[in-house]
């Protein structure tokens, strides 16, 4: 195996001349950079990223935690980080808590463990173990589509698009509104996407009868259930309902069907997310774009930007939505 002093021998170098190269690294004049590379291609020499990391205490390495790794969300979340990660050389090293809160504790210890240059998590729910846990780290870190004080975050505006979209659905002259959300504890999608709803209806004037508001999971079969719940004990039918996510409106649509009403006809559906699925469910699902990839991509710099030296402070990065109409209303 060939090493630096003998590149640099070849070269007619030194070994820190070298060095700078191959970390691109303070000034080198083009003419002794030709030959280092020269002599880098005919030797097939590959640095050894142990070595490199111990020299700039960089593993080029950054944790990555999801609250459900087999998810659209997450899937489309990882794509847009390494969109920005591999042109700079970074790789992703991903774990997956599968919505259990502890094992988000649990996986920072890991990371930290492991000398990664900053993590990204993707969080549901926020309490003060995570928190304390958080600023024990002291590594560059960002966390996607919560809200934490003092950090940087990456958010989506979700009161504000449940609420255009509410707002989308009465000017389409739907008046009788169902809800089905999701934990009020996760404020992101439980919490701001309700009140969004709830804001829109009181906005207008127009009531919520009882029964209407309806209290699930992230699983298909959950908006199955909420949306016989509404059915079954609201004592009045409404004209549309709104899903706090693709899932939930999905799996509401599938029992409205299942009842031999006619969606939109007899009952509108709008989600939220824009899944994959959600343009090929029939009828095709009106629904709102978060566009993850860029959250994704906007999570990545700002890691590296703290990795690099810059900001450490709290920042908040609010990334656009759109309305997607399609056939469900």
């Amino acid at each position: 195996m060939i090493t630096i002093k003998e590149i640099a021998e070849r070269a007619n170098v030194s070994r820190t001349t070298v060095s700078r190269v191959i970390n691109n690294s303070g000034y080198v004049s083009d003419e002794a950079k030709k030959r280092v590379l020269k002599v880098i291609e005919e030797t097939g020499y590959i640095p050894s990223e142990h070595a490199k990391s111990l020299r700039t205490k960089k593993t080029k390495v950054i944790g990555v935690i999801l609250p459900k790794i087999s998810t659209e969300t997450s899937s489309r979340l990882v794509k847009g980080l390494d969109e920005v990660f591999a042109k700079e050389g970074y790789q992703i090293l991903l774990t997956n808590t599968n919505l259990e809160l502890e094992k988000e504790i649990e996986y920072l210890k890991l990371l930290k463990s492991r000398h990664v240059d900053g993590i990204i998590l993707s969080a549901t729910i926020i309490n003060e173990p995570l928190l304390e846990a958080i600023r024990q780290l002291n590594i560059p870190f960002v966390i996607v589509g919560q809200y934490m004080p003092g950090l940087p975050n990456v958010l989506f505006d979700d009161y504000q698009s449940s609420k255009d979209l509410v707002y989308f659905m009465i000017k389409k002259g739907y008046k009788h509104i169902a809800f089905i959300g999701v934990d009020e504890k996760d404020r992101s999608v439980g919490y701001l996407r309700k009140n969004g709803y709830l804001d829109a209806m009181k906005e207008n004037n127009l009531p919520i009868e009882k029964g209407w508001v309806q209290k699930g999971t992230f699983d298909v079969d959950s908006g199955y259930q909420c949306m016989k719940q509404i059915m079954d004990f609201s004592e009045k039918t409404p004209v549309a309902v709104f899903a706090v996510t693709d899932r939930l409106a999905i799996g509401a649509m599938q029992y409205i069907k299942e009842t031999g009403l006619s969606i939109p006809d007899d009952i509108a559906v709008a989600g939220m997310g824009a899944s994959e699925l959600s343009r090929f469910i029939s009828p095709a699902l009106t629904t709102i774009d978060f566009f993850i990839e860029e959250a994704g991509r906007e999570a990545a710099r700002l890691v590296l930007e703290q990795v690099n030296g810059g900001i450490s402070h709290e920042v908040i990065r609010t990334i656009k939505h759109r309305l997607i109409e399609r056939s469900s209303i």
